[in-house]
């Protein structure tokens, strides 16, 4: 065996481990008890994406994926904050201490 094919068994390996772990998050977005939840099954889902794109970058020794895992990671990076706005409700606490300081400023 040479080093060549022991790098190929190994890219394969994490390749497969990923592709594991993906489908765990998809079952894990779909049951997700809450929004938080969900949306932290996708963040993972992007993350391991990512990480698959970088072993088939060394796998295949093509180094524009790794542009294309760059790009990959801002554009999934955008989608995980513009859905945190969307799906996440704002602190009920941090609405109270808004309030509380209101009432302060009244009182002085």
């Amino acid at each position: 065996m040479t080093i060549d094919q022991a790098y190929e068994i190994l890219y394969s390996a994490a390749l497969l481990v990923l592709a594991l772990l993906i489908a765990v998050m998809i079952f894990r977005s779909a049951r997700g008890p809450g929004a938080p939840d969900r949306l932290l099954s996708i963040n993972m889902i992007g993350t391991l994406v990512i990480g698959m794109i970088l072993v088939l970058s060394a796998l295949l020794s093509e180094l524009w994926l790794v542009d294309v895992a760059l790009l990959y990671t801002m554009i999934s990076l955008i989608a995980v904050l513009i859905l945190a706005r969307v799906f996440i409700p704002e602190n009920a606490r941090r609405g109270r201490f808004k309030d509380r300081d209101k009432e302060d400023e009244a009182h002085e």
